[in-house]
């Protein structure tokens, strides 16, 4: 492409006038079809841009291992791993996940968890209640 110009590649780079002087189709070929072409032009107006989605970093609680590790009040992250009718459970890390009721997902009334909860999301929950006999956690979202 730079070729065709007669400019140097590094001359080519991010330069939209030099770019909307290429035809793409003259650089079609058996092995490079025309969506090939178009990307590499997109990557020479930009190059180095990242198409992926910004990355967030998620991680549980480092002293929080077990449930007998839990205590009333304390606030966790969390990701959502099931969404029912009465509400939805959260992994927040301690092998047991925990319970929010639809009733503590937010300041108002909510018909379905799914208005305000999607699978995989990232929460941020307080512990209301543990019962470490039966193995619950109830959680709540009014943090």
């Amino acid at each position: 492409m730079a070729k065709t110009l007669n400019v140097k590649v590094k001359d080519l780079i991010g330069n939209k006038e030099l770019i909307a002087k290429i035809n793409p189709k003259e650089f079609v070929e058996k092995d490079f079809g025309l969506e090939t072409i178009n990307d590499i032009l997109t990557e020479l107006d930009k190059p180095g841009r990242d198409p992926r989605k910004t990355f967030e970093a998620f991680e549980f609680d480092k002293n929080i291992r077990t449930i007998n590790d839990l205590r009333v009040g304390m606030t966790l992250n969390g990701i959502v791993t099931n969404i029912t009718a009465f509400g939805a459970f959260v992994d927040i890390g301690v092998h047991q996940d925990g319970l929010v009721h639809i009733s503590q997902m937010a300041d108002h009334y909510i018909k379905d968890p799914n208005e305000v909860m999607h699978l995989n999301q990232k929460v941020r929950v307080k512990v209301l209640d543990v019962d470490v006999n039966r193995n619950r956690i109830s959680l709540t979202m009014k943090v």
